[in-house]
């Protein structure tokens, strides 16, 4: 009888998680039940799993609603149906357009519509009116009794109780963006939609038995039902398993002896176990799948790093699907794939940022829309944003609401009002609000998609799955990750500036050669990285530091141990005192030493995890995998996590081993929790970071122009900037005549891209390089003005970012000029081009004065950073520090003064709740210097935002990497605006 019931996937409209609704529902003796989420099939997997535990028979269906207007429900009688369902909701979410008002021809599905939407003569077979409990009395004045057979019950189930009701009022409030107060009953469900006993509901239609014997019969005949044992993916590459077989080996062997030569026994013999578990797995057509999407981006000069699971095998080193060597570092079969393990290894593929698009769009060209989707992720309401939504919706001033964003902890006990929020922010607490786009997962099906789920079209423009990984890998799918990386844009796109500025072609593939180079060796010891994947973040600096890193062996483990959980536990420290003491500590126990040696008994890649727990512990390599995959964050079943943990306890007991050894071998484990890498993926990052390191080595200004044209590092633009300079960089301000939409390199001038300055029209910026290719540079402003027509504030832009400084002119005297010559523009910027000139008129201007700290200023608004002048030649004064960056390390224990500009501030919390920062500045060489601000300090002493400061403190020295301690600190006045 309850054929329309409403989870919280029903977004902003539910109240109930799927768990909740089964539970209620076999509490009240409930044995089957239709899950109708509003033009969702989101949980859908989850409900029909949940209701075979509980003994519900699932029901699949989907309500239908044009934003507050509900229009029917959808009712799947079986697996084609459920099919039905989603295609229709599909095609109307990637056309982007209005559901209809009635239900089209479906074959599998039953469709309940509202009393009063349709006539029961209008009906189709497959079509019934709903009548709700509340509606029953106006049937004997409807007329829809002269068609009893197309009346069933309408009871829709959104919320339990008064307080469930409160909480879908605010969540409606949220979803249509309106106060409280001003919600319309048509936004809301009504208040008694709620679970009651079968026996209850029926009540209401005592008079009326053959709706209830309509409504029972429709429910005998509907029911759901999912294959969750077998794998979903595309089962074949070449359309049959044994020529899949064939061709992979074909592939492996010819790559062992590209990787190899021709006589490696030790690559053959792992080749060969490798492949043969990998078809007794059923794994060939994935492994296939993924080579031909490398065959095809190596096809288009596409440059690729693989990682994941998958780059433990050798199978896919051959396939060049990942350039990490499993025998040259040793990496653990197991962790690749054991026997125990039913699902294929994820491999996770990098592309520059500019060609992810393109490869995505081949894979759904190449395996059919029907079969591709991009794989669907759930952002759910956390605290901030929460707090932002409630705010709006009890009307708070929008200070007030940043205050509550920022500092919830201070301001929730202001009034009633904010308590108030914050009892609801805590009942919505990780509820799904918006529906988005995993980061790179792709699936690829044996089967139509739609027989799993409905498909979303997001901003991305590709087909999303409603529902996300935890979900996918429930059903039996494999995603593969297909992701973009910054990293990747900028060691290309520094190959070809160095091809333009230098001529000379770089192989950016040479890992072997930039492993043993002396100078890159130098520069990843002394911590020069700055613009270098992975290794250029303050904390990331140090470690390399203090290991004096210079191999590769060490990058991978420095990329693995800096991971928070390796870091938070303490065991990075320990590790670092382990590596300069190898014979100053004790292993904890004999198997430590025996699994661990090569990290001096820490565990710091996530196979380490499975060796421990495997042969420390006893568990068996499947749950091993299981307690490795929730350690990283891929696994969601809480109680099958605690059967392993529990076991792990139990295991240790019956070996012997003391609770004190036990619960420190645990804690070590645990700390890895969301946080781990595997060897492999530390070992492609370390190959990235060698060609980044390689670069910046040889080609420093080429280099880091590619790193301020793909953005997205971990510093802000302007610190780039700085480095370039500091490497020997002229920095020159935009100029018409020189610089293109992004950042150009000149010899040794690096001209500010126009995609830099604040304001400019994107048009406008394409139209001075468009007009200055076709018809040569511009001699003067009229010239420019002339030939690029732009509306008197683009034309105040340019001026003031010095983008006409070639003109000879002052500030003052163009922007005279612009405003004689101009008039306004609309419509799309385009090209004049004239038959007769007619020159300006021109006039006698007197001397105009324009000073350099002007310039900087008007730099500062602009573009974000200052040219002409640096941050230091805008203090008042002239004091630059006791002592600079490069000289810390022989002042170690001494108290000094540093002068530097703020560059980044890590905030952590210490045991007392109290917290600390870690600072980072750059002194007036353009060098990095580290401090650390304790509880105390930062009372008397707190940052006071982006600016220069004089720190006052104490050198400290940890493995030869020095630090200041801060005591006092104070943001320097710069010089006044001359502006103002």
């Amino acid at each position: 009888m309850f054929l329309n019931t409403h989870s919280y996937y029903s977004l902003r409209y539910g109240t109930l998680s799927v768990e909740r609704i089964v539970e209620s529902a076999k509490a009240r003796g409930i044995t089957a039940l239709a899950l109708t989420d509003i033009n969702n099939t989101t949980g859908m997997i989850d409900f029909v799993k949940l209701c075979g535990e509980h003994g519900i028979r699932p029901i699949a269906g989907a309500e239908i609603r044009n934003g507050n207007e509900y229009l029917f429900t959808g009712i799947a009688r079986n697996r084609e149906g459920f099919r039905e369902l989603n295609e229709f909701i599909t095609r109307h979410n990637l056309e982007k357009k209005e559901f209809p008002y009635t239900a089209p021809d479906f074959n599998h599905v039953y469709v309940i519509y509202p009393l009063g939407r349709k006539r029961p003569e209008q009906h189709r077979e497959n079509e019934f009116t709903g009548v709700r409990p509340f509606h029953v009395l106006k049937l004997i004045s409807s007329g829809y009794l002269e068609s009893p057979s197309r009346l069933i019950i309408h009871h829709p189930v959104t919320f339990e109780g008064k307080n469930g009701y409160f909480l879908h009022r605010n969540l409606r409030a949220i979803d249509n963006n309106i106060l409280l107060s001003r919600l319309t009953p048509e936004m809301l469900a009504d208040p008694s939609e709620c679970f009651m006993d079968a026996g209850e509901l029926a009540g209401f239609y005592e008079s009326y038995p053959e709706i209830i014997r309509n409504t029972e019969r429709i429910t005998a005949e509907c029911g759901m039902e999912f294959d969750f044992k077998t794998v979903k993916n595309r089962k074949t590459f070449t359309g049959h398993p044994a020529d899949d077989r064939e061709l992979l080996r074909k592939l492996a062997y010819d790559g062992l002896v590209y990787r190899y030569g021709g006589h490696h026994n030790g690559a053959k013999q792992r080749v060969e176990k490798e492949l043969e578990i990998i078809f007794r797995m059923g794994f060939a057509a994935y492994f296939l799948i993924t080579w031909d999407i490398i065959r095809y981006s190596m096809s288009r000069g596409f440059y690729h790093v693989g990682r994941g699971s998958g780059a433990n095998s050798i199978v896919a080193y051959c396939l060049r699907i990942t350039d990490v060597d499993p025998i040259d570092l040793d990496l653990y079969f197991e962790r690749f794939i054991n026997p125990k393990r039913t699902n294929p290894p994820d491999f996770d593929i990098d592309y520059s940022w500019r060609e992810r698009e393109q490869v995505q769009d081949y894979i759904f060209k190449r395996y059919g829309h029907e079969h591709t989707a991009l794989l669907g992720t759930l952002s759910t309401f956390r605290d901030r944003s929460v707090f932002r939504e409630l705010g709006k919706v009890y009307g708070l001033p929008k200070k007030e609401i940043d205050e509550l964003v920022d500092n919830p902890e201070q301001e929730v006990n202001r009034s009633a009002i904010t308590r108030r929020i914050r009892a609801i922010a805590e009942q919505l607490f990780d509820f799904p609000n918006i529906r988005s786009i995993h980061a790179g997962g792709v699936l690829i099906s044996e089967e139509p998609l739609s027989y799993y789920t409905a498909l979303d079209l997001p901003p991305k423009g590709l087909p999303t799955t409603q529902w996300d990984m935890y979900v996918a890998e429930e059903i039996g799918f494999e995603k593969l990750d297909i992701l973009s990386q910054r990293g990747i844009g900028h060691i290309n796109d520094a190959a070809a500036i160095i091809r333009e500025n230098r001529h000379i072609t770089v192989d950016v593939h040479e890992v072997d050669k930039f492993k043993r180079d002396n100078l890159v060796r130098k520069m990843l010891r002394q911590g020069e990285t700055t613009g270098c994947f992975y290794i250029e973040s303050p904390a990331m600096r140090g470690l390399l530091k203090k290991l004096r890193c210079d191999t590769y062996t060490i990058l991978v483990a420095a990329s693995s141990i800096i991971r928070p959980g390796v870091a938070r536990s303490g065991m990075m420290r320990e590790y670092i005192h382990r590596f300069h003491h190898p014979d100053g500590f004790e292993y904890l126990h004999p198997v430590m030493k025996e699994q661990l040696s090569e990290t001096f008994g820490v565990m710091v890649y996530q196979e380490d995890v499975l060796k421990i727990c495997h042969h420390f512990a006893g568990l068996d390599l499947a749950d091993a995998d299981v307690l490795r995959r929730a350690m990283s964050g891929k696994f969601r079943s809480r109680k099958e996590l605690d059967r392993i943990i529990d076991r792990f306890f139990s295991n240790c007991r019956e070996r012997g081993y003391s609770e004190e050894l036990t619960k420190e071998v645990w804690r070590q484990i645990d700390s890895f929790a969301g946080y781990s890498f595997s060897k492999a993926h530390s070992a492609s990052y370390a190959v990235e970071s060698f060609q980044s390191l390689f670069l910046k080595a040889y080609f420093p200004l080429e280099f880091m122009t590619a790193v301020i044209n793909n953005f997205g590092g971990f510093y802000h633009t302007w610190v780039y900037f700085n480095e370039a300079r500091r490497l020997g960089g002229r920095i020159q301000l935009p100029c018409v005549n020189r610089s293109t939409f992004l950042t150009r390199l000149t010899g040794k001038d690096i001209y500010v891209g126009f995609i830099h300055i604040q304001g400019l029209e994107q048009e406008v910026a394409h139209a001075i390089v468009r007009e200055r290719s076709r018809n040569g540079d511009f001699s003067d402003l009229e010239d420019f003005a002339q030939r690029v027509p732009v509306g008197p504030e683009q034309m105040t832009i340019l001026i003031r970012s010095g983008a006409l400084r070639f003109t000879g002119k002052t500030k003052a005297a163009l922007l005279w000029e612009g405003r004689m010559m101009l008039r306004p523009v609309t419509g799309t910027v385009s090209v004049r081009q004239e038959l007769f000139h007619e020159p300006a008129r021109r006039f006698a201007l007197p001397e105009l004065e324009q000073g350099l700290i002007e310039d900087a200023y008007d730099e500062m608004e602009l573009i974000g950073f200052p040219v002409s002048l640096t941050w230091f030649d805008l203090l008042e004064t002239a004091f630059r520090g006791d002592v600079t960056a490069r000289d810390m390390i022989r002042h170690v224990g001494k108290t000094v003064r540093m002068v530097g500009r703020l560059v980044t501030i890590k905030y952590v919390r210490t045991v007392k709740k109290e917290w600390m920062h870690f600072g980072t500045f750059i002194d007036a060489e353009g060098a990095f210097f580290d401090t650390v601000h304790f509880p105390a300090s930062l009372k008397s002493y707190p940052f006071r935002g982006q600016g220069t400061y004089l720190i006052g403190g104490r050198i400290t020295g940890e493995f030869g990497h020095p630090s200041l301690t801060a005591d006092k600190l104070a943001k320097l006045p710069q010089k006044p605006d001359p502006r103002e």
